[in-house]
């Protein structure tokens, strides 16, 4: 897009009332979008903008510098895409409302793998730590790109597992793609991992524009319309993450679900998914089969990394998957504390074990 329409289109944008359906109208009504920014009140309203709308933009207009907004894009390094370009996600086309430009930073071509959603609940629990990068790396091994929000929690695990199996992530924000803006701050440091890696953040709000709440629901359309899929791995009964597999199911998408223990607050929203009709899910086989996605056999399989000492052995003798704490593995292995802490740390280095957290271990298988 020539800089003399995108200044428009952004300026446009700026004006927080004409979101996807009513910019839309614009592009199919008016020649230009410079005509439709400087449009008179009554062309507004013959364009099917309704009176409220047309007259608030008119005067608000004023305020907004098409030139400045180009220029603020320019000065954070984001790029913009309309769903006229070829670029623009294909199956994000299919979904109903699919936002009319995405703002983006990094590489157009994550778009071009076949995607799963991957959501859940902020606050993971050792479980979900456990669980979650079993499934991505099988997810991923199979050339699926793995889709989620920045969120803290379960979305932050995820893209991290894609990342460390050297695969596509996409993030989805519900806020401006600046510095400043990228929600939440701790995160800003993930998103430009994903930049680096080849993937690529996206939204549909301009620069500037805050992470406010009610910005999320809608961002997690995008979020399911990018995805053959959506797996919710941990989710509270309220938990936006199920707003998220709500909208899949519109958009004619499979719903997945990791079951979980029934005491837990983090299980309800999945276990009562399962209880609708998702697709349990304890391995990324059953997504794939779900998805009649052919499995890819690895040419060479990473080989384990086998315990180089006496000590090493011992450890790996008591560990399986089910969580250790430390204190257990001192006992189990008659070793003392600071054996134990230092191979740990080794091992942990390693990949041979993982930490969940508050000093429990289990074996990386």
């Amino acid at each position: 897009m020539l800089d003399e329409e995108l200044k428009y289109l952004l300026a446009i944008v700026r004006f927080p009332k004409i979101g996807a359906t009513r910019l839309r109208k614009l592009f199919n009504f008016f020649p230009s979008l410079k005509d439709a920014f400087e449009a008179p009140y009554a062309e507004m309203l013959a364009a099917g903008l309704e009176e409220k709308v047309a007259q608030e933009f008119s005067i608000t207009r004023g305020d907004i510098n098409p030139y400045k907004e180009l220029e603020k894009l320019k000065n954070e390094n984001i790029n913009v895409i309309s769903v006229f370009n070829s670029d623009y996600p294909q199956i994000l086309k299919q979904i109903y409302n699919p936002p009319t430009i995405l703002f983006y930073k990094g590489n157009l071509s994550a778009f071009e793998k076949n995607s799963i959603a991957v959501v859940g609940t902020r606050k993971i629990s050792a479980y979900g730590k456990q669980i979650l990068p079993d499934l991505v790396k099988g997810l991923v091994k199979n050339e699926l790109s793995i889709t989620s929000g920045l969120a803290l929690g379960i979305d932050s695990v995820a893209h991290s597992c894609a990342i460390g199996n050297n695969a596509t992530t996409i993030a989805v924000l519900g806020s401006g793609l600046d510095k400043e803006n990228i929600y939440p701050a701790s995160n800003r440091y993930l998103a430009e991992q994903i930049i680096d890696k080849e993937g690529i953040i996206i939204s549909e709000y301009p620069v500037g524009t805050l992470p406010l709440r009610h910005n999320f629901p809608s961002r997690n359309r995008i979020i399911s319309g990018l995805c053959l899929g959506t797996l919710v791995v941990e989710a509270g009964e309220t938990s936006g993450a199920l707003i998220t597999a709500k909208y899949a199911l519109d958009q004619n998408r499979e719903v997945f679900a990791v079951p979980g223990p029934i005491h837990s607050e983090s299980s309800i929203g999945p276990n009562n998914l399962i209880k609708q009709g998702a697709k349990p899910v304890t391995c990324a086989e059953d997504i794939l089969d779900e998805l009649n996605i052919e499995k890819i056999e690895e040419y060479s399989q990473n080989q384990k990394v086998l315990p180089s000492s006496p000590i090493e052995q011992k450890i790996v003798e008591i560990l399986n998957s089910d969580p250790k704490h430390i204190d257990q593995i001192i006992k189990l292995t008659n070793l003392s504390s600071s054996e134990i802490n230092s191979n740990l740390t080794i091992m942990e280095m390693k990949g041979m074990v993982k930490n969940l957290g508050n000093q429990n271990y289990v074996l990386n298988t």
